[in-house]
């Protein structure tokens, strides 16, 4: 059985200004409503998908219940009045140009939440890359509790150096019905977007990611000895969103006899799935600094913690040379530099093998804290003040995200970041999550 399924996708119909329907994901500009509310006056009375999202910055206001009303009777009316139109059951193929050198290209499709666990330690075929924050998902809930479709900003990434899945089909564009083609407001770019109906081209390509799970190359990608559960999806943004479609599926199946399991509408999330080496994909690596804390006793105390742990850590003041079988972290205070070099870890990236023992640190002394940092040279400045420690944490090769879900079942918290704001998916398509 396949994780993909072929949705039946809600797009707007003719006429729509696509300009004022897409607006950017609900979790972005947190903490800054004058974002939100210059979106709104762009929007003004047109149709638009911020009627039928809750940014996220008013989950603490006072009137969230009325708000919520309000954007479920609005799927409503833009059902039965024909401002939303259901399409033939059908991927669509976007390419979203945001600012950088290359555009980001996706597959918008829908994907079994049978297939999807968000739980720590889950073997599931379709993953979170971090730690779900099981405490956000029931504002989540409430929205979706009531509603009658999804609007949602899921991307789901698939890991296809040899680009056989979603790539090639840019050479069939010509073929292919273009659904939109727009400019977004808030500094958003362009996006265009293909309709694929369902036939042998939607079959094709099911089948090319089903042949990312082929075992014998699954474990020779991620150089493993032992046959752990296959990955052949990892949730790269968006997780609460696929976690609370998880939460509500799980209530809405207990009412449903088996028979009618197995094709209700709120079983299947719309995502838009990414080849995570696409040249669009930028990730980085979020450092870490430690406050309060003395730096010639924490790495004696790394030391030592390792070795309680199979491995053997190495303190030097050289630059190590790179080694995929050792773990290496660059490291700063006062007025020195160094690395910590963890030879054959049981975890599968370089951050998970050190986090472990930040977070065993830190629960040990209580008086000392983390923060997590992106740029380098903040890291420098900050690490090197009194009390203090800053830790460089290795580009992260594309590769290593996957492996390091597969051998230690998420990733640590503020493992890496992927785009700015501006860049996160912009709502677009919709699907229905009721009968």
């Amino acid at each position: 059985m396949s994780c993909v399924s072929v949705p039946k996708i809600l797009m707007p119909k003719d006429g729509i200004n696509l300009n004022k329907w897409a607006v950017v994901a609900c979790d972005q500009y947190t903490s800054q409503p004058e974002y939100w509310a210059e979106t709104d006056r762009l929007v003004g009375d047109a149709p638009s998908t911020l009627r039928l999202t809750l940014p996220e910055v008013y989950l603490e206001d006072e009137d969230v219940e009325q708000r919520t009303e309000t954007i479920n009777e609005t799927m409503k009316q833009y059902l039965s009045d024909g401002t939303l139109v259901e399409l033939p059951a059908g991927f669509i193929l976007t390419e979203r140009f945001s600012g950088g050198e290359v555009p980001r290209r996706g597959l918008v499709a829908a994907i079994d939440l049978e297939c999807y666990e968000y739980t720590v330690g889950s073997r599931s075929l379709v993953r979170p890359t971090e730690k779900t924050v099981v405490e956000r998902i029931p504002p989540r809930l409430k929205i979706r509790k009531n509603a009658s479709i999804e609007v949602p900003h899921i991307m789901l990434l698939i890991d296809d150096p040899d680009r056989t899945v979603i790539e090639p089909m840019f050479e069939k564009t010509t073929a292919l019905k273009q659904v939109y083609n727009t400019d977004l407001m808030q500094n958003g770019g362009h996006i265009n977007g293909w309709f694929i109906p369902e036939g042998d081209m939607t079959d094709a390509l099911i089948a090319a990611m089903d042949a990312l799970n082929d075992r014998t190359l699954f474990n020779q990608k991620y150089r493993l000895t032992e046959d752990l559960p296959l990955l052949p999806f990892a949730v790269g943004d968006g997780n609460h969103s696929m976690a609370t479609a998880k939460a509500y599926w799980e209530d809405v199946k207990k009412t449903l006899t088996s028979e009618e399991q197995e094709n209700h509408p709120a079983r299947y999330a719309l995502c838009e799935i990414v080849n995570i080496h696409d040249e669009s994909l930028i990730i980085e690596p979020i450092h870490r600094v430690m406050f309060n804390v003395e730096p010639a006793k924490l790495l004696n105390n790394a030391v030592d913690f390792y070795a309680a742990n199979g491995c053997q850590c190495i303190i030097s003041d050289e630059v190590a040379a790179v080694d995929p079988e050792n773990h290496t972290v660059r490291f700063c205070f006062a007025d020195k530099t160094g690395t910590l070099t963890v030879k054959k870890p049981k975890w599968g990236i370089p951050l998970g093998t050190l986090q472990a023992f930040l977070d065993d640190y830190l629960a040990k002394h209580p008086e000392a804290r983390i923060d997590y940092i992106h740029g380098s040279d903040v890291v420098s400045s900050l690490g090197t003040a009194e009390g203090n420690m800053g830790f460089f944490l290795p580009d992260i090769e594309k590769n290593d995200l996957f492996r390091g879900v597969i051998i230690d079942g998420v990733l640590p918290r503020k493992t890496f970041s992927m785009g700015e704001a501006h860049e996160k998916r912009y709502y677009m398509e919709s699907k229905m999550i009721v009968k």
